[in-house]
């Protein structure tokens, strides 16, 4: 026998009323709108480049304005991300050879060299370190120590800025502030989230916290080569160009880096002390912040178990190997017994393969690491670093460097105490519009145009530029780690420009300060004019 349905289950589950056909219609209308715009997006890409080849007429080879066509190809798609980023940085391995700047060949070379197997290897490691929670166990250890009984918010404050700011001396400073963020707000969730009589103190607080960790993370990943992609453009770069030079490793960017970014990270601290932590604010916070919430997060992890401490071991021989493959001319370090052939990611792939060898003691035949664990790996970023040391050769050879730096010529005039800080204002002004891979990549090859033009060492202009372009510290969108912050709700644009601007005054301080002392001693550039114009002449073959 057939039952009627009931009037109740003949309607549908989602009864569209005109309310709701009208959201439809204007949601559908929205996509179609961001579709159009995206295609728009694409095609401006291949529209300025054939602007460019038809229009524009430079004085040099055809290759220069070819070169000159693909930069604006890609970095109209970089900046408007209408292809995926990823795809966009693999773009050179066909415009260079369709537009005749470099054989298929010497491009593809650009994508896989010792700095992008260090990069691959630290990445490696840093999942290993993700995956076995080992970073959330430090910065909770860490920040204990800070937590004081009475508690002092400074003090706090440093702890956690401090505990970010080492995490991200060992991996990229975007995954140190994505990891640290979570331990920093679950600190603050034990404040009271409503109107107080408190909310001025609660709330400055946790602005000062929010920003402390995402210019932590900043600041820290400038003093290591791996800290952030960056500093990789930089050495990867001065490789290229001058094949015979010393090369950068990592033990000597560490001896300038670690003190520039230590001056930096204070000048960080003071200023979020002297803007968010004022006098009494520390009676306020105590009554909702003490240790036993940290503790309790630690009780959480359980014990410290085998195979973080293997990971931890692994880690910190990699760390000794980076210091002591190169020390000086009169210790040569282990380098030398491999003739210089072993680089810096010699040894970070093979401390990453041995994460693939040793047992983890959890189940039987299980590694600490397997590749099912690599699916993360941040190919973006690999292929980025590629695409900028693709980009810097292409400009270089076809010529377009030299043109481009007569843009810059004005920095020949300027006295010598005063390039590291104009260098650097410029690179930082840049930056909080471009993201500081994509700065990197297009300020270094002019840079040492005009160092070869000015007859002085080139890293007193590329070094300048490297680390300015890390002063993104303005906007939201000058690097992912301020959206991290961003997207916690506890800070907006006028709190990063009250903390940044100052903060980017006191790096570039910092930086002229030490680049004519320190950087004279580590990477010598005091040395004599006639001899580096000689020495950069041989490397880049000119006559």
């Amino acid at each position: 026998m057939d039952h009627a349905m009931p009037e109740d289950q003949k309607a549908p589950l989602l009864p569209l009323h005109s309310s709701i056909l009208h959201r439809s219609q204007s949601f559908n209308s929205s996509i179609r709108s961001i579709l159009t715009l995206n295609n728009f997006f694409i095609l401006l890409g291949p529209f300025l480049c054939a602007i460019v080849c038809l229009c524009v007429k430079l004085e040099g080879p055809a290759t220069s304005r070819n070169m000159l066509a693909v930069l604006v190809w890609v970095f109209a798609w970089w900046l408007t991300e209408a292809v995926p980023m990823p795809i966009t940085s693999m773009s050179p391995l066909f415009l260079f050879p369709l537009f005749g700047i470099a054989a298929a060949d010497d491009v593809a070379r650009s994508y896989m060299d010792d700095v992008i197997a260090l990069v691959l290897g630290s990445f490696i490691l840093a999942l290993a370190v993700e995956h076995y929670n080992i970073h959330r166990r430090l910065a909770l250890n860490i920040t204990l120590l800070f937590c004081g009984d009475p508690l002092n918010p400074p003090l706090l404050l440093l702890g956690i800025c401090a505990t970010t700011a080492f995490i991200s001396m060992w991996m990229h400073n975007v995954a140190a502030a994505m990891m640290m963020m979570p331990v920093a707000t679950g600190i603050l969730q034990r404040l009271p989230a409503g109107p107080t009589r408190d909310e001025v103190v609660i709330k400055n607080f946790c602005r000062a916290v929010v920003l402390g960790v995402v210019y932590s993370a900043a600041v820290g990943g400038m003093s290591t080569l791996t800290g952030t992609g960056v500093n990789l453009i930089l050495v990867g770069m001065w490789k290229s160009y001058f094949p015979e030079a010393d090369p950068i490793s990592f033990s000597t960017w560490f001896f300038f880096g670690f003190p520039l970014a230590l001056l930096i990270f204070l000048a960080l601290w003071a200023i979020l002390c002297f803007l968010y932590c004022k006098k009494g604010s520390g009676g306020v916070l105590s009554a909702y912040l003490d240790k036993a919430h940290l503790k309790r997060e630690l009780e959480l992890l359980g014990p410290t178990t085998f195979a973080e401490k293997m990971i931890l071991t692994v880690f910190s021989l990699l760390i000794v190997l980076w210091m002591t493959r190169s020390i000086t001319d009169d210790i040569p370090g282990w380098g030398a017994l491999f003739n210089g052939r072993a680089g810096d990611g010699t040894v970070s792939v093979l401390m990453a393969t041995l994460l693939f060898i040793i047992p983890n003691k959890k189940q039987k035949g299980e590694k600490l690491m397997d590749w099912n664990k690599c699916k993360k790996l941040p190919w973006n970023i690999i292929l980025l670093l590629g695409a900028g040391f693709a980009i810097a050769d292409g400009v270089r050879s076809s010529g377009l460097a030299d043109i481009l730096s007569e843009s810059l010529a004005f920095l020949e005039q300027a006295p010598y105490l005063a390039i590291a800080p104009l260098v650097c204002l410029i690179s930082s002004t840049i930056t909080e519009f471009t993201s500081n891979n994509a700065t990197t990549t297009l300020l270094l090859p002019l840079l040492i145009q005009i160092a070869q033009t000015m007859h002085v060492h080139p890293l007193l202009l590329m070094i300048p530029g490297a680390i300015g372009a890390q002063f993104a510290f303005l906007l939201p969108t000058g690097t992912p780690s301020n959206v991290v912050g961003f997207t916690t709700g506890h800070v907006d644009i006028p709190d990063m420009i009250r903390t940044g601007v100052p903060l980017k005054i006191a790096g570039i301080v910092a930086l002229t300060i030490l680049m004519p002392t320190l950087g004279a001693i580590v990477f010598g550039t005091d040395r004599q004019v006639l001899d580096w114009k000689l020495h950069v002449r041989h490397c880049i073959g000119i006559s």
